[in-house]
């Protein structure tokens, strides 16, 4: 077996088992955190001129992004949750424009509007056992 494969197969059951015992909280985590894997992917793709490489890993960030976006509740008339749903279609716009410009700077600009984004999610303490 190529070893590339079986490490790509162990990664995915890897990450399926953390996915599944994960909370919630976690769950948007790691979205994020895929979001900023892919990015950084295409942003490497850009530089090796690898073309399909990068419009797989826009594609995807693009996705994690729109699931992050479907996860929030906009019943909750809360100004943030409007706040973030209109800044998660900008940073999906502004992926797709870095795809067909092959713009390294975008993925850099959006890459950080996630990373502050996540920071905000990562200081929302998750309620830890009762003693």
């Amino acid at each position: 077996m190529n070893p590339m494969l079986a490490l790509r197969q162990y990664q995915k059951v890897g990450a399926h088992a953390q996915a599944s015992e994960a909370s919630p909280h976690r769950l948007v985590q790691m979205l994020m955190e895929g979001g900023l894997d892919r990015i950084a992917q295409a942003k490497g793709a850009i530089e090796r001129k690898d073309i399909p490489g990068k419009c797989v890993s826009i594609s995807k960030a693009i996705g994690i992004i729109g699931g992050l976006r479907e996860g929030l509740d906009l019943e909750s008339c809360a100004d943030a949750v409007g706040e973030l749903d209109s800044l998660y279609i900008y940073m999906m716009k502004r992926l797709a424009e870095a795809n067909i410009s092959n713009d390294p700077k975008i993925l850099d600009e959006v890459a950080g509007l996630l990373r502050t984004v996540k920071e905000g999610w990562d200081g929302i303490a998750t309620p830890g056992p009762q003693f």
